[in-house]
């Protein structure tokens, strides 16, 4: 039915305005040149907990990042309310870039990559030597992906007490790797913390390792509950204690300049989203010799450079037997 006559005032029709009258969109977002930088200390609910200054600040993620998540570790740009008083909420506008990424998949068919920590400088693994067993391929899944992120590994074996670490040590020789040794009643004393320290001074470190070895309790150890609460209100926003468990948590060192970053116990650490490829770089002895391997060479089949390389005493056979044993990794799971 129609709506209007034959003769109808021009001026009673409703015209949808052209394209020429409305605003345009534009892909050009505000710069915010004048925003203040900031480290993400926490993330909970979409909530964010950084530091600014010398001030704990809760923010959220502007809506102009789209899809793009900040993480742990993560240098932002943030505007709005910084002053860090109760119910103050700031916002996020800007990521920065990162220096170094940890990530990992939930397992080895999952295409789904998690970032767990941005920018920090090394990944302290922490196994015990018993109580519960050590386990070797859950060790160099972490390895792997160090190496892939940029990250410098270091080794922290706690319960000395109970077994020792010479096969762990030999295992890991050939690598190169630091490491600090502790038992169980270094852990109690303090006696740990003073070791690990020496090697966070002046570094953001990332702390994983699984249920049981002691990670918690030396992160405690090395961040004294003064220096937690100088970050102000971040309990309040995990929930007290579960941090350990459910998220990822960066806090100032005491005694030296630096970060410990405490994450979640892992189960499993997939390695579906790691180019086996960028694994070599790790070894900058054996990296000449791939020159003469074939194109996409997994650095681990018949037809591989590093064989002839390694016979002509070029580098260790036992960096190249390393090397591929971390690169299994990917076939395997950790149990193995």
């Amino acid at each position: 039915m129609r709506r209007y006559g034959k003769h109808t005032d021009e001026d009673d029709i409703r015209t949808r305005p052209g394209r020429r009258n409305t605003r345009p969109r534009s892909n050009i977002r505000p710069k915010h040149e004048d925003a203040a930088e900031g480290m993400v200390l926490t993330v909970d609910r979409g909530r964010l907990t950084c530091l600014v200054e010398d001030r704990v600040v809760m923010a959220m993620k502007a809506r102009e990042l789209g899809r793009k998540a900040a993480v742990v570790g993560d240098r932002v740009a943030l505007v709005g309310d910084l002053s860090g008083k109760k119910d103050t909420l700031a916002r996020i506008v800007r990521i920065e870039e990162r220096t170094s990424v940890l990530r990992r998949t939930a397992d080895d068919d999952d295409p789904f990559e998690r970032v767990v920590v941005a920018n920090a400088d090394q990944l302290a693994i922490v196994t015990a030597l018993a109580d519960p067993e050590p386990r070797p391929r859950l060790i160099d899944r972490c390895l792997v992906a160090a190496f892939d992120g940029g990250l410098e590994p270091l080794l922290v074996m706690t319960k000395s007490d109970l077994a020792p670490p010479d096969k762990l040590l030999e295992l890991y020789g050939a690598l190169d790797i630091p490491y600090v040794v502790t038992s169980r009643e270094e852990l109690a004393d303090g006696g740990a913390a003073d070791r690990v320290r020496e090697h966070l001074d002046g570094r953001v470190t990332a702390f994983v390792g699984h249920s049981g070895v002691g990670k918690t309790t030396l992160v405690n150890a090395l961040v004294p509950e003064e220096r937690r609460r100088s970050t102000g209100h971040v309990n309040a926003v995990t929930g007290r204690g579960r941090h350990t468990t459910t998220s990822a948590l960066a806090l100032p060192l005491a005694e030296v300049d630096g970060w410990v970053i405490d994450t979640p116990g892992v189960r499993s650490f997939g390695l579906a989203h790691i180019d086996p490829s960028r694994v070599i770089h790790a070894f900058p002895d054996l990296e000449p010799g791939t020159e003469g391997c074939p194109r996409a060479c997994s650095h681990d089949e018949p037809d591989c450079a590093l064989d002839d390389w390694v016979t002509e005493g070029h580098a260790d056979p036992a960096r190249l037997y390393s090397l591929r044993r971390l690169l299994a990794t990917r076939e395997l799971t950790e149990g193995d």
